[in-house]
């Protein structure tokens, strides 16, 4: 048993939508799921989902929670936004032997492998990663406020704005904007919504815009083409050049895919693996470091 416990590495893998810890033992891996882990946001709330999801591990594999601690591990949390909150994580779960970082380098690992290349991902939030040589360089996420530009969050919050200018009169009304102004019971109820709203409520908006932009409608279009524009612009920001891969990950990311310049379309490319399985290789890496 002590030859796989020197191989065994955890890793974690939590976002706005849910938390992913998993260990890998004699390259057999499992996995337990928990609920959104932000620690920017909510930091208790963010270390209580990592914490259960290591207690559930631990009763799966049936070892104590204690020594997977002590295991070479990869963390990855939406709002890890400096060293500070790291340490912070690191100390508060008790890690000994961990790498902590946002949850953006083990999307970029999952989608890519050790490949040239760019990821847009638009999920409820959003960010673009280019990735040269192994070395990785990041752009947005900056969270519904500041940035999330073309996630589902975006999506959905450009499309209320879209149908209070059609009820001004100063954009065109279409079947989305006649829907969305039914669907929240008017410009009062648009304007209520919006003030409470969270950037996942938001982006329960987005399905809608989707589909109306499938079906031709001119402002759903208009939002679809400028979210694409915006990760056309910054790929090329982050020098993405013509040839080199592009994953479009999350829920909303694939969408934008008809919108994009020929050039990129022809160089998208399904991601190879998910976040939590680049999580895993960035947890060997850790095991490397420290042997």
């Amino acid at each position: 048993m002590i030859e796989s416990r020197n191989s065994a590495v955890v890793a974690v893998d939590g976002g706005g939508t849910r938390c992913r810890v998993a260990c890998e033992v004699d390259g057999v891996a499992r996995c337990a799921e928990t609920g959104a882990a932000n620690v920017s946001t909510d930091f208790d709330g963010a270390l209580a989902q990592v914490r259960a999801g290591l207690d559930a591990l631990s009763r799966q594999i049936g070892v104590d929670v204690a020594d997977l601690r002590g295991w070479p591990a990869f963390v990855g949390l939406a709002g890890v936004t400096d060293d500070v909150i790291a340490e912070r994580l690191r100390d508060a779960l008790g890690l000994t032997c961990a790498r902590v970082e946002d949850d953006r380098p083990a999307a970029v690992r999952g989608a890519l492998g050790a490949q040239d290349g760019l990821i847009a991902h638009c999920g409820t939030g959003s960010f673009l990663a280019a990735q040269v040589d192994g070395a990785m360089r990041f752009a947005g996420g900056w969270g519904s406020v500041l940035g999330d530009e073309a996630s589902a969050q975006w999506v959905g919050r450009r499309a209320l704005s879209e149908t209070l200018c059609a009820h001004d009169g100063t954009q065109v009304q279409t079947g989305l904007t006649q829907k969305l102004l039914a669907d929240l019971q008017g410009t009062a109820g648009i304007v209520s919504f919006a003030g409470y709203a969270t950037p996942a409520q938001f982006g329960t908006l987005a399905p809608a815009v989707t589909a109306a932009a499938q079906a031709g409608d001119s402002v759903a279009v208009e939002i679809l083409q400028a979210g694409a524009d915006y990760i056309a612009e910054t790929a090329k920001r982050l020098g993405w050049q013509a040839g080199r891969a592009i994953c479009l990950t999350g829920g909303i990311a694939g969408q934008y895919a008809p919108y994009l310049p020929k050039e990129m379309q022809s160089a998208l490319r399904p991601p190879k693996g998910e976040p939590l399985t680049g999580a895993l290789a960035m947890a060997k890496e850790v095991r490397h470091e420290h042997h």
